[in-house]
């Protein structure tokens, strides 16, 4: 496949690289400061997977150098969503496919009413990474998940395509038959983790030492399975409990994106994930009080 990278932070070269170590064609949409980062260090990947090193990798810093692409892979943070439209305008032009993996669930139909419906796959990814100072992906942890599936009809003959290639690649990829369902099971939990470690400033094995901080993770689990139902997803009892394992079976050091956005000074996604959870409760008059807590503690470190 003819792939191209928007965002090519630790998900988006991750996932690039694995599916250029596959032999995908690869390129990488990037700003001047991440391009010139790449150009100095190329791209490596440090994983309990295995390591891979791209030493030159396809890099474009104007859409309109792109040639024709099967997929657009998309792996911004939320709060860099308007400033990517006008480049997936320009690439969907040309014929390819956007496959968003953001947090939360605000951008799909964001995306659809600007590049249209038959354009926007449904996408989401499990992945613990992070970028070393020379640009490089630390992958700390086993899961590397992929999960993706169509919203239109028109789309199954190029994600059955994508499911070709992540079964080439090396990481978990699946396609699934309700990515509805999964992109609000992902939102759920990673409203939760990245929640209660980012206010607490923690990786999760610290927060599981003190129960009164940690029963707040299932509360907000709660919150989100409600939010869902509200909205016409029929979330249950058993994935907030499956979400709850997956939280406590993570190793002690583990902890959110978001988190080591806030250890390193960077912007928060809380707008996104919390506050849009917020917006998405007062669309249906429904109260979210765990979650307005959370959001009340992180949003003064939102641009630190």
């Amino acid at each position: 496949m003819k792939i191209v990278v928007i965002g090519a932070g630790a998900l988006g070269a991750y996932f690039g690289g694995r599916w250029q170590e596959a032999g995908h064609e690869v390129t990488f949409l990037v700003r001047e400061r991440r391009a010139k980062q790449i150009e100095e260090n190329g791209i490596k990947i440090h994983s309990p997977h295995g390591d891979y090193k791209m030493d030159n990798p396809a890099i474009i810093r104007q859409a309109d150098e792109a040639g024709d692409a099967d997929l657009v892979f998309l792996s911004v943070k939320g709060y860099h969503l308007p400033g990517t439209i006008e480049d997936l305008k320009t690439l969907t032009a040309k014929g390819a496919k956007v496959l968003p993996v953001l947090n939360g669930v605000e951008h799909i139909p964001t995306l659809q009413k600007e590049l249209g419906e038959e354009t926007v796959i449904g996408g989401l990814s499990f992945i613990i990474a992070t970028l070393d100072e020379q640009g490089h992906v630390v992958h700390s942890a086993r899961v590397h998940d992929l999960v993706f599936g169509a919203l239109h009809q028109s789309q199954q003959e190029l994600v059955d395509e994508l499911g070709l290639a992540c079964e080439q690649a090396n990481f978990d990829g699946r396609l699934s038959t309700d990515i509805l369902k999964e992109l609000w099971k992902k939102y759920m939990f990673i409203t939760a983790f990245s929640g209660i470690t980012t206010a607490v400033n923690l990786p999760i094995g610290d927060v599981r030492k003190h129960p009164e901080t940690y029963h707040i993770a299932r509360k907000i689990l709660e919150e989100m399975k409600h939010l869902a139902n509200s909205h016409g997803l029929e979330l249950t009892d058993k994935h907030i409990d499956k979400a709850f394992e997956s939280i406590d079976n993570l190793d002690d050091e583990a902890t959110s994106s978001m988190h080591q956005d806030r250890r390193k000074g960077l912007t928060l996604e809380v707008e996104h994930l919390h506050g849009g959870a917020l917006r998405l409760g007062e669309a249906v008059d429904l109260k979210l009080p765990y979650i307005e807590t959370i959001y009340g503690i992180i949003k003064p470190f939102e641009n630190a």
